[in-house]
């Protein structure tokens, strides 16, 4: 898989899939709202400067509560992402009850546009991904 990285931080690496053409987002350890919100100015970022359409989004190595990062995600960025022309978002969920909770709510939250679905494995986030 030709993969390329074009964020890393200490909770979130940013890699963009050239033979898929998308983003994929590695979370990984006790997120919260700011750690959250920052990744995801940094993803509305990337998605334009690659001009890519679809997201997989792993959260497989998450923990924490981040409601109020939902709930901006709802209302605020993901019309943003929209905007910048994400139409597919494959998010696959973290086996934390508590980081579910706040996925959940994020995506039932906003009417952006964005075809969401949700996994509990990655594999078939990804197939379901390349079948759009």
């Amino acid at each position: 898989m030709a993969q390329r990285i074009l964020h890393e931080a200490p909770f979130l690496t940013i890699s963009y899939n050239y033979t898929d053409e998308w983003l994929y987002l590695d979370w990984h350890g006790k997120l919260d709202d700011e750690v959250v919100m920052d990744g995801a100015i940094k993803l509305l970022e990337l998605l334009q400067q690659e001009h890519c359409t679809k997201i997989l989004n792993d959260n497989t190595r998450v923990s924490g509560l981040w409601a109020d990062a939902a709930k901006w995600g709802g209302d605020v960025f993901f019309p943003q992402l929209y905007a910048a022309g994400c139409r597919y978002f494959s998010w696959v969920h973290s086996p934390e009850r508590y980081s579910q909770l706040s996925a959940e709510l994020a995506m039932q939250q906003t009417n952006a546009g964005i075809i969401f679905m949700a996994f509990d494995d990655l594999g078939p986030a990804a197939e379901w991904l390349r079948s759009m």
